[in-house]
Order: C-alpha cells, then sequence, then structure tokens
C-alpha cells in the first residue's frame, strides 16, 4: 500500500490524545487528518475529513450532553459508507467488550497495550479484520460466561434509561421525562442490566464509572 492511512484520533484526555498522535505520526504509512476531544468535534471532523480509520476513546463527552461516544459510533457503524473504528478503552468489562464487537468496531486497544498493539490495530482494520490488544483479548477468554456478541448490546432506548438511572435518576422520574410508564422503564433498566452481566446495584456503578458515565 503506497498511500498512507488517514487517521482521526479522539480522546478526551490530552496526554492520550497527544501520545496517540506521536506515535502515528512516527509511522510513515499514516497521517492524522484530524484530532478531537469530545463526540461532538469527532462528529464534525467526520462531516469535514475523509479519513480511513477513527480511533476514538468511547468514555468521553457525548453528544446533546451525554457521557458516553457508544451511541455516537453505533450511528456511525451503521451507514452504508464508513471508516472502520478502532476503540481505545481502558473498559475491562467482557460484555461491554464483545458488546463493541457486536456493534462493528473493527479492533479494540486497551490504553495500557497502545505502544505495542495501535499499529497492528489500523492494519487488521484496514484489512477488514478484527483485532484485540492482549488485555482485551485475556478478559474476553477468561470471562466466566462466554460472550453472546448479540445479546450484549442494548438498544437505543435501553442505553438512554441505562444513562439516565447512572445519573441518579429513579425509575418514576426516567418515565416521566420520556413520558413511559414505570413498568416499561423498570423492564428496560433490567434488561440493560441483564446483557451487561450487572447483578447489583454496585454493579452497575462500578460498570458506569469504567465507561465514564459517573
Amino acid at each position: 500500500m503506497t498511500d498512507k492511512i488517514r487517521v482521526i484520533v479522539a480522546d478526551d484526555h490530552d496526554c492520550v490524545r497527544v501520545g496517540v498522535t506521536r506515535l502515528l505520526q512516527a509511522t510513515s504509512k499514516i497521517e492524522i487528518v484530524g484530532q478531537a476531544a469530545d463526540t461532538q468535534g469527532l462528529a464534525e471532523l467526520l462531516d469535514i475529513c475523509e479519513c480511513d480509520v477513527v480511533i476514538s476513546d468511547i468514555g468521553m463527552p457525548g453528544l446533546d450532553g451525554g457521557s458516553n461516544a457508544v451511541s455516537f459510533l453505533r450511528r456511525v457503524l451503521r451507514g452504508r459508507a464508513h471508516p472502520p473504528v478502532v476503540v481505545l478503552t481502558m473498559i475491562c468489562h467482557a460484555h461491554m467488550l464483545s458488546g463493541l464487537l457486536h456493534l462493528g468496531v473493527s479492533a479494540i486497544v486497551d490504553k495500557r497495550d497502545t505502544t505495542a498493539a495501535l499499529i497492528d490495530a489500523i492494519r487488521a482494520a484496514m484489512s477488514g479484520g478484527v483485532y484485540l490488544s492482549d488485555r482485551v483479548r485475556n478478559v474476553l477468554e477468561i470471562s466466566e460466561t462466554p460472550p453472546q456478541l448479540r445479546a450484549s448490546v442494548l438498544s437505543a432506548r435501553e442505553w438512554e434509561v441505562f444513562q439516565l438511572y447512572t445519573q441518579g435518576l429513579a425509575v418514576h422520574e426516567i418515565a416521566k421525562r420520556l413520558e413511559r410508564s414505570g413498568k416499561t422503564i423498570s423492564t428496560q433498566k433490567r434488561t440493560a442490566m441483564r446483557k451487561l452481566g450487572l447483578e447489583t446495584e454496585s454493579d452497575l456503578i462500578e460498570y458506569a464509572r469504567q465507561i465514564g458515565l459517573v
């Protein structure tokens, strides 16, 4: 491949974004065409920049006041023509990692594996393959429950309820805001927790902390 791979880097931590950019700029085959500190910035870059690969954290400010980039990446990956996405994360929850794979991301790289793995992840994404860095692969392999990719992906409704609940709203408050019944909201909350492998409220809060919702 003679042309450079055009990459957008998105992460809300300046040190991570700068470090990744410098690492990739040292590779002759890669060109950084944009950097974003939040999901809004990433959305704007995708509108104006032609790129071959997106490298993005998910625990960064989302659109419309959200706290996570997952919903936006879901929309990107559902598009007819879209660049492959490499997720750069510190998440160590097997159900969330498997959910990202079902979402359609091309690679997941643990931030602690970045130096050794990111170039390989980009190459795999460009070739149409799927890549997992060592720490991500280990988390999935040692999980007591084998990842059920389709089952662990939350619907847009379930994700909305889950986010509002982790922000401190009670079920009846969510029901009022979303103009749904309390029974519906309770069901969607329980379904979201089941899909994510969360059994207790403590599990829910810890998971939300890991992905940057709290």
